[in-house]
């Protein structure tokens, strides 16, 4: 139970009050300016005068009030992050790196999922957030929204933006998805396969938009036949699916596939139909799950660096929260680098695969 210097517990209304500051100065001689410095871990404190300080605290059970100390700094060395989704691997992931990065730089994060992506939900959020006293805000869209203009963020806000192609108005980190893609096509026409079909992810998610523009220039670029498009909604099931189609197809050879979960549902299916990856078929994901290299065959895929992500994620919100007012915030997309990551999953095509142009026939949603 606390108690004052004199050994008498503090009692308000018959309740035990929590020690003071000027409790612990008490009890240790001290003045309550030099039991905060302590507190704070600042310099300037001789050794013994700090573990006086210390002593009396454990004594007491004080502890000091960090809200009241973040009230008075106006800062909260915290940060909160907005998203749709923890269920994809990308976000869960991104989110993880996010906050091994702030608890490294000293910040916690407050995760604020938002059931619907409407300007009503993410401005709720916001408003949430700002009650449980953040000093930024991550927001993870996925979605096009922001560059579609159907929401808009509170203007005065520290916010970052991750997935977006809204650099023109907020600052927005992302992997490079048109890189990682134009990657992972070249390298199955480098293997000499005559074209490379593509299973996408959802049409409303901006990655996938990305990386499926990036997989049709570089085909056109090649001069290559661009193959009817394949859709999932990045589970393994609808990589199975869709890999059915796949190992149908004659002229299939060569598999581009928007995440290593979809992937693994297409060697699935190509097991299944009696499709040798890579004897017939080669397979490339994108993400590089730490499983990816236990798959059978270990997935041939692109890299992201969610740690990388993370880091800058926090570094530029941290930018924004000490930037002068008056200052003008920086706007504009940082791209992080991807990189293919070759394994066992992707060969030649077999001598006797046909280069035929591939069939016309609707893309699946």
């Amino acid at each position: 139970m606390p108690a004052t210097a004199g050994g008498r517990q503090r009692r308000h209304n018959g309740r035990p009050q929590p020690a003071s500051m000027a409790d612990v100065a008490r009890l240790a001689g001290v003045s309550s300016q030099t039991v905060s410095r302590v507190a704070n871990g600042q310099p300037g404190v001789v050794a013994t005068t700090r573990d006086q300080v210390l002593a009396a605290m454990r004594e007491l059970g004080y502890r000091p009030n960090s809200a009241a100390r973040a009230l008075k700094r106006g800062e909260f060395h915290t940060i909160g992050v907005i998203l749709f989704t923890l269920a994809t691997i990308g976000n869960s992931r991104t989110v993880e790196a996010i906050a091994m990065e702030a608890a490294r730089r000293k910040y916690a994060t407050t995760l604020m999922p938002v059931a619907a992506p409407t300007q009503d939900a993410v401005s709720g959020a916001f408003s949430r957030l700002e009650e449980l006293a953040v000093d930024g805000i991550i927001v993870i869209m996925e979605v096009h929204l922001l560059n579609d203009a159907a929401i808009t963020l509170p203007p005065g806000v520290h916010v970052v933006v991750v997935d977006s192609d809204a650099g023109d108005r907020y600052t927005v980190v992302d992997t490079d998805q048109a890189s990682g893609a134009g990657q992972a096509t070249e390298h199955l026409l480098g293997l000499g396969h005559h074209t490379v079909w593509h299973i996408a992810g959802p049409q409303e998610s901006f990655a996938s938009e990305r990386r499926t523009a990036a997989w049709r220039s570089t085909l056109e670029d090649a001069g290559r036949p661009v193959p009817p498009l394949l859709r999932g909604d990045w589970s393994a099931e609808s990589g199975y699916r869709a890999g059915l189609a796949l190992a149908d197809e004659p002229g299939c050879t060569a598999v581009f596939v928007a995440n290593d979960q979809m992937a693994l549902g297409v060697l699935r299916a190509m097991h299944e139909k009696g499709r040798a990856v890579p004897g017939e078929v080669s397979v490339v994901g994108f993400d590089d799950l730490p499983d990816s290299g236990a798959f059978t065959p270990p997935l041939t895929t692109i890299h992201q660096d969610f740690a990388e992500v993370g880091r800058r994620c926090v570094d530029a919100v941290l930018r924004q929260i000490h930037t002068r007012p008056g200052v003008a915030r920086e706007h504009g997309t940082t791209l992080v680098p991807t990189r293919l990551v070759v394994r066992d999953s992707t060969a030649a095509p077999p001598a006797t695969a046909p280069a035929t142009t591939p069939r016309r026939r609707a893309a699946r949603r």
